[in-house]
């Protein structure tokens, strides 16, 4: 499916609210009229997007296997920012920045699921290898609930070279491995800040665990060895988000 399609209610009005401008068009299913779609309606009409109504055949269609709840966009251009604007996003960074490395992330539902952990921790960036990672698809974005839209993705050719200038520019990189000795719960987290996490299984590769300041991991109690790459993010950005809370 066309990268640039973007499915489900709560996706497509976070893409009309906060880059209506990139909105080309949206269809909407022709048998639904309650507030959820009311709402989207409203939304394209202020940002003046054309808008379809169209059954269900057409929206299956377009939406390409992808669960659409009656509501398909499609934008002019991918959110996906360039590599060459990360140093001047870097500079403009507040004191205590966040920021998400994801190192081989391959599966949309993951990446998206990040993206939206990444929103609700109020990450700062998010920044994904070009090859070896899930595309900014209409999955990850679907799976995201609107973050996709919201939180910046760089994606870099060289990952390691990329960490080295996140250290170049002050901020402390924090990788997170199952092998690592110290709790991300006893970790100083309180400094500007790079969260990497590995790919599903493999977890961080090695050149990118030797970029990294520390390597934490989370205490697991039970007997699965490692956390879903998704939820290892949700765990380890809120409890930076609480020790500078706290802090």
């Amino acid at each position: 499916m066309d990268d640039q399609y973007v499915c489900g209610v709560h996706a497509v009005l976070a893409a009309l609210k906060t880059n209506a401008e990139h909105v080309e068009e949206i269809w909407v299913s022709d048998t639904r009229g309650d507030r959820r779609i009311a709402s989207v309606l409203d939304a394209a009409r202020a940002a003046r997007v054309k808008v379809h109504k169209s059954p269900r055949a057409a929206l299956d269609r377009l939406a390409d296997g992808v669960r659409h709840q009656g509501v398909v966009a499609r934008l002019r251009a991918t959110p996906v920012q360039k590599e060459r604007d990360l140093e001047s996003f870097l500079a403009r960074l507040p004191p205590m920045p966040l920021l998400l490395v994801l190192d081989g992330v391959q599966d949309p539902h993951n990446l998206g699921a990040c993206l939206r952990s990444a929103d609700a921790a109020g990450v700062h960036a998010v920044i994904v290898p070009r090859e070896h990672s899930a595309p900014l698809s209409a999955v990850a974005r679907r799976a995201a609930s609107g973050a996709a839209e919201t939180v910046p993705v760089f994606q870099v050719v060289n990952l390691a070279r990329t960490l080295r200038e996140l250290k170049q520019a002050g901020l402390w990189l924090a990788g997170a491995s199952q092998e690592a000795d110290t709790d991300v719960f006893y970790a100083d987290l309180r400094r500007p800040l790079v969260l990497v996490l590995g790919g599903e299984g493999k977890g961080l590769r090695r050149l990118t665990q030797e970029e990294c300041d520390m390597l934490v991991r989370i205490p697991m109690a039970g007997t699965v060895e490692s956390l879903n790459v998704s939820v290892a993010a949700g765990v380890c950005l809120f409890e930076a988000v609480r020790q500078r809370s706290a802090g």
